[in-house]
């Protein structure tokens, strides 16, 4: 676990902070829905969740991607808050609203901060639902604390096997590098465009703006969360989706789907997104979104 601060300076933090206000009025505006700030104690720190959805509705945890705000991640998923009561917290150490405290990815710190959640929400258990990073997060989740995960909902997860380190510096790393040496917008959409299925002068201005404003003012988390072992999680019985993206330069199908079916025990379903990037298309998420609401309505409340 590292002290100190995740941003470069308080300008950084702030700047990403005005973005998240913004993306949590977005979701409000597009998604007709009151989206809600709650707050609870970790053993980690302080952590803000995102609410959303009718207050009797069945519970689900959803975490967001790695480096991103929570609103960012939460606009794909909103469209299920019309049936589900959806929990979305910051993660800690991540850009957010949560305490900056940054926790190993490589041990149990993840899954006792969701089970601390989990506590403060008052749930026994839940199901999940967790985008890259916060697949990792749910897997990391399943390893530690299996019991408390109902169903989980992956999508290209971290956590069980990552694309070529070569194409990630080379496509990725790098051009991040000179575009903070140097911002330009040319230089940003070239350091994003592998991520998205859209083009970039088809994405919200925001949401590149804000990308841009992660890579300048953000020490990243360079670590994504350990691979999990089939060891770790012989104890997860949990009814599992896992989606994935047919050209996801993180978390290739080819590389993470055998694995995915080689340690998870409970995999009841794996579904290729077909010309779809790391962030898919509107088209993608509608995809997406209906597969996981489906898998939701038959095994969430199992």
């Amino acid at each position: 676990m590292a002290g100190g601060s995740i941003y470069r300076s308080d300008g950084a933090k702030r700047e990403l902070e005005d973005h998240y206000r913004r993306g949590v009025d977005r979701l409000e505006r597009i998604g007709d829905v009151d989206v809600d700030s709650k707050w609870v104690e970790t053993r980690y720190g302080r952590t803000h969740l995102l609410v959303a959805g009718p207050e009797d509705a069945l519970p689900v945890v959803v975490f967001h991607g790695g480096n991103v705000t929570n609103p960012v991640s939460l606009e794909w998923f909103l469209p299920l808050a019309g049936q589900y009561r959806l929990y979305a917290p910051d993660t800690i150490g991540h850009p957010g609203l949560s305490a900056e405290t940054r926790l190993s990815p490589a041990d149990d710190s993840y899954g006792k901060w969701v089970v601390d959640i989990l506590d403060e929400l008052g749930l026994e258990s839940a199901p999940m639902i967790g985008p890259s990073y916060g697949g990792g997060i749910v897997l990391r989740t399943a390893a530690y604390a299996p019991n408390r995960i109902d169903a989980a909902a992956l999508y290209a997860p971290a956590g069980l096997a990552t694309g070529s380190a070569w194409r990630l510096l080379s496509e990725i790393v790098v051009p991040m590098l000179w575009y903070r040496l140097a911002p330009s917008r040319t230089r940003l959409e070239r350091a994003i465009q592998p991520m998205f299925t859209d083009s970039t002068d088809e994405l919200d201005d925001d949401l590149v703006e804000q990308i841009g404003a992660v890579f300048r003012g953000v020490k990243l988390e360079r670590e994504f969360p350990a691979r999990a072992s089939a060891a770790e999680l012989r104890a997860f019985d949990a009814p599992t989706l896992l989606v994935l993206a047919e050209d996801d330069l993180f978390f290739p199908p080819r590389a993470v789907g055998p694995r995915a079916r080689e340690v998870i025990p409970n995999l009841v379903s794996d579904v290729l997104l077909r010309g779809e990037a790391h962030f898919p298309s509107p088209t993608g998420r509608t995809k997406l979104v209906e597969r996981i609401r489906e898998f939701l309505d038959e095994y969430g409340d199992s």
